[in-house]
């Protein structure tokens, strides 16, 4: 009997909100960012939900220029760690940089996080865009973008090997026979390659789930490559995104997945939402207005110069033709905001101000944003959300009011399929490959 497909959802704990302007708002907790009881009320909120996970994004580097949030905020694996304890079956997905991180370290955060929540752990696999990171590590220069994702392939297969260093079994505590482990049954990596070279094996165990869930947002060619060979769930930009962007995102991914051999469907393809509800339609349209009070032109404009490296949008015209850009670090992001403002002729002011108060498709009533999501889900434009809290409360009147009407629909799950994150998102378990190739060698 085929398995009947639901809507995933996620929620981005973001503390003082995304934009430059969020914050004033009256009924902001303006310590949001760096206030653990904020965060457990927000998971808590969103476990009651019955939502899939919650996800901390990051950076590895800031300027004057930047974000509130973005600051003064937690580091993921730490407000994860604190999360794990006081939830008992959401998901807790952290975002972790191949670029300047250590793949033994991470291997061993990631399973010890795995095992202190029960197996609920995801990681978010970036390679970091932002160019002026090099500068925190020691680095004399950020890699290219190809050479970033050819060390994302050779980190993954490291960190996933240490995490297969012992067997499922190994571990037999028999105290008669004082045997705490088969030590038969752990394997060191030995890897050498191209970027790294580790010996192994990993110094803890293997999960509930067997692995973390891997999660990748994968915009620019190499990285839906990268999302579509190794990712099983991916982080899609789609807050401005109509749905006939977002379904031909979503076959791409899907048709290079099974151009690597993989099963699609497994795939969870996650475009970002930002809803703005309301009780009525007059309320909606209030809530989004006060929104677009928040947000100044240098809300956006903050935006518009951190995607592009930092880059001084002050120094042309504001209402001129967008200027041609060189001597930037191009990434993913600006390819698309330069994109949309030479194509539809915008102005730099005219483009700021759309990425200040971007409206998106999920502006209404709670019936009117349950409609949009299904018609995404249903017309393969999403597998599911990545929510955004817009404004203080939204989050409430989500879980209290669009919930209910998608679980009547018989789109969102009533109660939560298992223990694990995998089963959750209704995932396989990664067989280990030494016992894997054990059984193949007992069959022969």
């Amino acid at each position: 009997m085929t398995k009947t497909r639901k809507l995933k959802l996620g929620f981005i704990l973001h503390g003082v909100g995304r934009g430059w302007g969020d914050w004033r708002h009256p009924d902001v907790d303006v310590t949001a960012s760096t206030n653990f009881a904020f965060y457990a009320r927000q998971t808590q909120l969103c476990e009651r939900g019955k939502f899939d996970f919650v996800f901390v994004a990051d950076s590895l580097a800031i300027t004057e220029k930047v974000s509130p949030h973005l600051m003064s905020r937690f580091e993921p694996i730490t407000i994860l760690s604190a999360l794990a304890a006081v939830t008992k079956h959401i998901g807790l997905v952290g975002t972790v940089s191949i670029t300047y991180s250590e793949p033994f370290n991470v291997a061993r955060q990631l399973m010890s996080l795995d095992h202190i929540s029960g197996g609920r752990v995801g990681w978010n696999v970036v390679t970091s865009w932002l160019a002026d990171s090099a500068a925190n590590f020691s680095k004399p220069a950020h890699p290219v973008s190809e050479v970033r994702y050819r060390m994302a392939a050779e980190y993954l297969d490291i960190v996933e090997g240490l995490w297969d260093s012992w067997e499922d079994d190994a571990f037999v505590a028999d105290k008669a026979a004082g045997v705490f482990a088969d030590t038969s049954k752990l394997h060191r990596l030995d890897h050498e390659g191209e970027f790294f070279q580790v010996r192994g094996p990993l110094n803890i165990k293997r999960s509930p789930q067997g692995h973390p869930v891997i999660f990748q947002a994968g915009a620019s060619d190499d990285g839906r490559n990268f999302a579509a060979r190794r990712a099983e769930a991916i982080f899609s930009g789609g807050a401005t995104s109509t749905t006939d962007a977002m379904r031909g995102y979503y076959a791409d991914v899907k048709k290079r997945a099974e151009g690597f051999g993989r099963d699609s469907s497994i795939i969870q393809v996650l475009p970002e939402m930002s809803p703005v509800i309301g009780r009525t339609a007059e309320e909606a349209e209030a809530n989004y207005q006060q929104l677009v009070a928040l947000a100044p032109l240098e809300s956006g404009m903050g935006l518009l110069s951190r995607t592009f490296s930092d880059h001084d949008f002050y120094q042309y015209d504001l209402d001129g033709p967008f200027p041609e850009m060189e001597n930037v670090v191009w990434n993913s992001t600006a390819k698309r905001f330069y994109g949309r403002a030479r194509n539809e002729n915008l102005t730099i002011r005219q483009l700021a101000q759309q990425l200040a108060t971007p409206r998106g498709e999920f502006v209404g009533t709670p019936d009117q944003v349950a409609d949009r999501m299904q018609e995404w889900f249903e017309t393969n434009a999403a597998d599911g959300f990545m929510l955004f809290e817009t404004l203080p409360g939204q989050l409430d009147l989500f879980v209290d009011l669009v919930v209910p009407i998608l679980q009547k629909r018989g789109l969102y799950r009533e109660e939560y399929e298992g223990t694990t994150f995998r089963e959750s998102l209704g995932l396989p378990f990664p067989q280990n490959r030494h016992a894997a190739a054990r059984q193949a060698r007992a069959a022969e």
